[in-house]
């Protein structure tokens, strides 16, 4: 115990200090060359779609998976759905709510995870889905007295913790509206995959467990952790979807905020099932450029979350000039599918206009397969959405998920899903 409050008070100490030194000054960006998407590390220019589905685009992936988000293990781990419960008058008989428990095994261990679906009761075939981990658990996105209390979230807070509150999240989850428009929604607490701490004991009771050599593995400079697991953990939902009549696997869409917008991205770019993926309010490390240096940076990131990242991105901390790769080519990795980005006017953390330049500058990817990006370099107004094969827009307010931004993701689901 006295570890971990160690581990919190030099989080709570680096980030406070970090906050101080955070530059907000769009005059004081350096200057910066970005990597040409389209150009192999071997200078070949990528000119079709098979040079960059057969050379650029894997080299990509291994670049981000060996220098910033980890590899993620290739191996099969067993898993059994267990419905706890069914609710088929949920939202005054909207929609049937059901909670799944995923049993996971695998190297002499187990491990699970509480997911819930919600699916609209007045559909005709199948629905298309938004899949996307809450912060605080399934109970804190509805007052349902019937919602279980899942086992990441009983590791990481206490009884009696203000997280505990049902509903305490609700104004993130317009659930009436999502079903209203004709999506269902699968979610779990991304506690349940990695429960979000430093420290061995929550490597031991995370999936990265459940794989073999575990500990040993850890040890490599490539070695995934938090945002590769739940990455890991976004594709599992998927599968189970895949075992379901009510979802339309070819309508999926993946919706991350925040930390989980940085893990959306990456399963995006991994995971091909993914037609649409959101990244709300992703900053640094996720769809914001981190050669820019505005807002946080490597260096706080790697300083206070080092378990997000595999160790070797802690050598860009300062050091962003090195990197050979940025974060407009992780959103590329998304194309021929559709990738949609989006702001807060006042999250300057986040670099608003950084996340808007990557999702431009992946657009050379976009025009090779025949599509249209933001064709654009010039940020829009607020609350002036852009929505072509990917889209932007940048609201106002703070760090978080409102019904603006989800009313704009739905929009952007059905220019493509319908």
């Amino acid at each position: 115990m006295k570890k971990l409050l160690l581990c919190l008070s030099l989080a709570v100490c680096c980030q406070t200090y970090g906050q101080r030194h955070l530059n907000y000054d769009e005059s004081k960006v350096p200057q910066f060359v970005l990597p040409d998407v389209l150009s192999c590390y071997d200078g070949t220019k990528v000119t079709t779609v098979d040079e960059w589905e057969q050379k650029r685009r894997p080299e990509l992936l291994a670049t981000f998976a060996t220098q910033e988000y980890g590899r993620t293990r290739p191996d099969s781990i067993a898993v059994r759905y267990e419905v706890v419960s069914e609710n088929r008058q949920a939202l005054g008989g909207k929609a049937t709510l059901r909670q799944v428990r995923f049993l996971f095994s695998g190297n002499g261990r187990r491990h699970e995870a509480m997911a819930m679906t919600l699916v609209p009761n007045q559909r005709k075939g199948k629905v298309p889905v938004f899949v996307s981990y809450n912060y605080k658990g399934n109970h804190s996105t509805t007052t349902d007295t019937t919602i279980v209390y899942s086992a990441g979230v009983r590791m990481v807070k206490k009884p009696g913790d203000a997280d505990w509150q049902r509903g305490c999240q609700m104004s993130r989850w317009p659930f009436g509206q999502i079903i209203d428009r004709g999506y269902a929604v699968i979610t779990m607490s991304y506690h349940d995959i990695y429960p979000d701490f430093d420290g061995p004991r929550w490597l031991d009771n995370s999936v990265l467990s459940l794989f073999p050599d575990y500990q040993q593995h850890a040890l490599r400079s490539d070695a995934w952790e938090a945002i590769g697991a739940w990455a890991w953990g976004s594709s599992r939902m998927v599968d189970y979807l895949y075992t379901q009549d009510w979802a339309d696997t070819r309508c999926i869409a993946l919706m991350g905020h925040s930390r989980q917008g940085k893990a959306a991205l990456w399963a995006g770019a991994q995971d091909t099932r993914f037609r649409v993926v959101i990244s709300n309010c992703s900053g640094c490390s996720g769809a914001a450029l981190a050669k820019r240096r505005y807002g946080e940076t490597v260096e706080l990131l790697t300083s206070v979350r080092p378990w997000w990242f595999c160790a070797a991105y802690d050598f860009y901390a300062g050091k962003e000039d090195a990197m050979p790769f940025d974060q407009h080519e992780l959103i590329a990795l998304i194309a021929p599918r559709h990738v949609y980005v989006a702001s807060a006017e006042a999250d300057h953390p986040a670099d608003q206009k950084g996340e808007f330049l990557a999702t431009s500058y992946a657009e050379p990817v976009y025009r090779l397969y025949g599509l249209r990006g933001l064709d654009t370099e010039v940020m829009p107004s607020l609350h002036q959405p852009i929505m072509h094969d990917a889209g932007y827009h940048i609201r106002a307010g703070i760090h978080d998920v409102t019904d603006y931004d989800w009313q704009r993701f739905m929009d952007f689901c059905d220019l493509h899903f319908r």
